[in-house]
């Protein structure tokens, strides 16, 4: 059984999922991380263990996520991943879904509802009168494969039939990663913004750097005095952990936000797509500002690694 836990964090709580992490890793080793909110967890063992029902366990999660974290959230759980996530898009605050009978539960739902089909695929397989997944799960596997290509008509027609071959996979690399900071008061100056914008992308990028990873977009989140939250996401131009980039780019999804004199409480940037550094290629400039920028960051990583990560910051953060 597999429980998929989705958190209700606003945009400024993604920095607490590794802690909601060690929550659920108090009933089984098993557990992985779905940015921006959602956990899995392969909780068999936990429920064999302690002698368990599903409900009785998310029930016990959601009791220490409220009382430890102030954080609640939504759980699903089913036979595998597929069905857990889908469970959890569906179930209510303080209500735990468990999909029993996983025919049943798809049968009647629309195309799209259904895990890893996009809107374009679900338009595909409308236009062709297979507008549920029941009818996909009953169409011959020819039929797809002419529609959506063999490797994903295969792929469809076993997820229609309540079939998912994907596990949890425990400490997987992340696809994300997340920083934020919170304004002691409501912040009206740009220049703060644009700070806290500089710090977090430091922070972003000496934290991938570190981990050998790059990242493909970032995401800029701003929460206001009224709890409300503004989210734009920009795809950079290559796949990098250098700071200066994810700064400039961070600095230009700020500005198109257009604010003027809006109460901000706090600020988050998350990198996304986070991929191996070593299989990413780097476009030469042939400028020697930029070589030398690059250089002068990796010497600050060594700095930082020795002495702590206040050693060296820019200088409009040294105040």
């Amino acid at each position: 059984m597999i429980l998929c836990v989705r958190f209700r964090l606003d945009g400024l709580g993604e920095a607490m999922l590794p802690r909601l992490v060690g929550l659920l890793a108090e009933f089984t080793p098993v557990v992985e991380a779905a940015p921006p909110d959602t956990l899995l967890a392969d909780v068999r063992g936990a429920l064999r263990y302690f002698g368990w029902s599903p409900v009785e366990l998310a029930s016990v999660v959601r009791v220490r996520a409220l009382a430890l974290y102030g954080v609640d959230c939504v759980i699903g759980a089913g036979p595998n991943p597929m069905l857990a996530r889908m469970a959890a898009r569906e179930a209510r605050p303080g209500v735990t879904l468990v999909v029993e009978d996983p025919a049943a539960f798809l049968r009647e739902r629309p195309v799209v509802a259904l895990d890893g089909v996009g809107r374009a695929t679900a338009r595909t397989l409308c236009a062709y009168g297979l507008d549920s997944i029941g009818r996909v799960a009953d169409a011959p596997l020819a039929v797809l494969q002419r529609l959506v290509g063999a490797k994903a008509g295969r792929e469809l027609v076993e997820r229609a039939r309540g079939i998912d071959r994907s596990a949890v996979v425990p400490n997987a690399l992340s696809r994300s990663m997340a920083a934020e900071k919170a304004f002691p008061q409501d912040e009206l100056d740009h220049s703060a913004h644009r700070r806290a914008l500089l710090a977090l992308a430091g922070e972003l990028g000496a934290r991938m750097r570190t981990e050998k990873q790059v990242c493909r977009s970032l995401t800029v989140t701003v929460r206001y005095a009224d709890r409300s939250t503004t989210t734009r996401t920009r795809t950079l131009p290559e796949p990098t952990a250098h700071s200066a980039a994810l700064t400039a780019l961070a600095y230009a999804i700020h500005g198109s936000f257009g604010l003027q004199r809006a109460r901000v409480r706090g600020i988050a940037l998350r990198a996304e797509g986070l991929a191996p550094a070593e299989g990413a290629a780097h476009q030469l400039t042939f400028d020697p500002a930029d070589e030398k920028a690059r250089r002068i960051e990796a010497v600050a990583d060594q700095a930082r690694a020795k002495f702590g990560p206040g050693a060296i910051v820019p200088g409009s953060l040294a105040a």
